[in-house]
């Protein structure tokens, strides 16, 4: 059973997503935060599996949030529930530490399947908002901690990092390139490593940053 805690200050939105995920025999909803400062306070406690988590919060945001937790060492992983105007917002959270976003109008087999892939040790990116982000990108500057100058990617490792920023994946992507998932598996593992990053979220956003897709 996979747990999972809503950090919403709208209840509204709190009780669609809840109804939503309840519906899911294997995802169960296992606290709810109406503020930021109440989420710092009871994950650590709760360890979720998984956290779904509004930026856009009085008194303390999000973003906020994630810096909190990502500096003790206790953010679970978490998605960035969001809406069509948080496109910087939503860099800044994912280089925070989020492992990917939704939008708020979410389909539940989305939403479903967004809160197994982050459960299972995946990385999300949502095809709808990527296309904003990379605009978005354009217009902030990314700063990385990594100052070295990456390897540069073969064109078959370019080819799979778009198809990435696109959203899309392993499986996917080998039913696409007609290779074998694994085959893909492989060179996800050297992209980060030539990209210096841990995870396919931030692969992407150093892939738009540099330009790459």
């Amino acid at each position: 059973m996979i747990s999972v805690c809503l950090v919403d200050d709208q209840n509204l939105v709190r009780q669609g997503v809840r109804s939503l995920l309840d519906l899911s025999e294997d995802i169960r909803v296992v606290a709810e935060c109406a503020d930021g400062a109440q989420a710092v306070q009871d994950i650590p406690r709760i360890k979720p599996d998984v956290v779904l988590l509004d930026l856009r919060m009085p008194n303390m945001s999000g973003l906020e949030v994630l810096q909190a937790l990502s500096a003790r060492n206790e953010l679970p992983p978490t998605i960035i529930l969001t809406t069509f105007d948080d496109d910087q917002l939503v860099l800044q959270g994912l280089k925070a530490g989020a492992r990917g976003y939704l939008l708020k109008d979410v389909s539940l087999e989305q939403l479903v399947e967004a809160v197994r892939t982050v459960a299972g040790g995946g990385s999300l990116v949502a095809p709808m908002v990527t296309q904003r982000l990379m605009a978005g990108v354009a217009r902030m500057q990314n700063n990385f901690t990594s100052l070295e100058q990456p390897d540069p990617l073969t064109e078959r490792e370019t080819e799979i990092l778009r198809l990435l920023s696109g959203g899309y994946s392993n499986k996917e992507i080998a039913n696409s390139l007609k290779v074998a998932e694994g085959t893909v598996k492989n060179h996800v593992s050297n992209i980060l490593s030539k990209l210096g990053v841990r995870d396919r979220t931030r692969a992407v956003l150093k892939a738009l940053e540099m330009g790459i897709v």
